[in-house]
């Protein structure tokens, strides 16, 4: 015993460590020296043994006292029965700590008895990506969708076994789906290989699926698409994925939406943003004029004087809210529009206004050269 090394330099913890520190720096070695995760490697098994003796004294309060009283002398008999008692008051959490961490569930004889796994499992979940319109995003609609999955079998009805057959237990597990095996002093479990962990052998396939208890087919089906819907929305629709095995439970389909762009509007959550011409007149005398919406067109107001640039706002026709009420707004950005080609009469026009212009740019100068000189 005395070449051992000392417990606590073993699991890395201070002499003071409380409980937790220790479970802690045991789950890190357990996963590091775990022989699973390193096959055939000597050392790493005696470092995962060693870590396991360890956790197994100072885990425990009363075999922790001894050993910091007597050290490795106080607990010889205990630590070196560990292999046979994982019972042991304290040490019971080690099926804990490696079944979370390994997924064994039945690692350790005490913990599930080598009792039989279920051989059902859920069906795989499916996604459909829907591309929709803005307008169908905003008044919801009805989308007829082909779904191809993998369905029960319905002459075998999901076994995978020949009609007027069924499935035997598989004799290399015994129908339980697993095969231990000893590795040092621990009894670890594996997926059966023969049966894949199914706990049965079908011996005569059905002749449709090839002993898959599943087909594959392409499915119909209409979904309702809400109003308000913008891209990224998933919508679930349970039971509708792949049919599970073995009477297992099927998945779901999540159907993801993307909404197409549009030439009209830009979107931003609920609200809409749109833009409409007006002319130089337009924009200087004042006028209404006729803006798009998802409902039609509507009159919109521009004041006199109205610039590029200048935004407006018209209440309720943006879009739906998810989920909810009312609407959102509808945002529009005035653009004054130059012409790039003018007839003889406009040109004349615009002179003069430019002349105007001009004359009271220069008047305006001298008013403020007037006031300058008399404060």
């Amino acid at each position: 015993m005395s070449s051992k090394r000392d417990y606590y330099e073993v699991l890395g913890v201070a002499r003071t460590a409380n409980e937790q520190e220790i479970k802690s720096a045991y789950r890190r070695l357990a996963i590091q020296y775990h022989p699973d995760k390193n096959p055939g490697n000597t050392e790493a098994e005696e470092k995962f043994k060693e870590a396991a003796e360890a956790y197994s004294v100072l885990s425990d309060a009363e075999q922790r006292r001894r050993y910091d009283r007597f050290g490795h002398a106080g607990v010889s008999s205990s630590a070196a029965g560990a292999g046979a008692g994982w019972g042991a008051p304290g040490f019971g959490g080690i099926e804990d700590i490696l079944g979370d961490l390994f997924g064994f569930g039945d690692v350790f004889g005490g913990r599930a008895g080598g009792s039989r796994r279920t051989a059902a499992q859920r069906g795989a979940d499916l996604r459909y990506d829907l591309e929709i319109s803005l307008e169908d995003a905003a008044g919801g609609m009805t989308a007829q969708l082909r779904i191809p999955r993998l369905e029960a079998c319905d002459v075998c009805e999901g076994s995978g076994a020949k009609q007027g057959t069924q499935p035997e237990n598989c004799q290399t597990c015994g129908g339980v789906g697993q095969v231990r095996y000893q590795q040092g002093f621990f009894s670890v479990a594996r997926t059966c290989s023969a049966c894949r962990g199914t706990g049965k052998i079908i011996k005569t396939p059905c002749e449709q699926c090839k002993g898959a208890g599943r087909v594959e087919r392409e499915k119909t089906m209409e979904v309702k698409i809400p109003a308000g819907v913008e891209t990224g929305s998933r919508l679930r629709i349970a039971g509708e994925g792949e049919a599970g095995t073995q009477g297992g439970a099927s998945g779901d389909l999540y159907v993801v939406i993307h909404v197409a762009e549009h030439e009209e509007f830009e979107r931003q959550g609920s609200n809409l943003y749109s833009s409409v011409p007006v002319t130089f007149a337009q924009a200087a005398l004042g006028a209404q004029v006729s803006v798009k919406t998802l409902d039609g067109q509507h009159d919109l107001k521009i004041p006199a004087g109205t610039q590029t640039g200048t935004v407006f706002r018209v209440k309720g026709q943006g879009m739906p809210v998810l989920g909810g009420r009312g609407r959102g707004d509808l945002f529009v950005a005035v653009t004054v529009v130059t012409p790039t080609t003018l007839t003889r009469e406009q040109r004349k026009l615009l002179e003069q206004l430019a002349e105007i212009e001009t004359h009271e740019l220069e008047d305006k100068g001298l008013m403020d050269k007037v006031r300058d000189i008399f404060g």
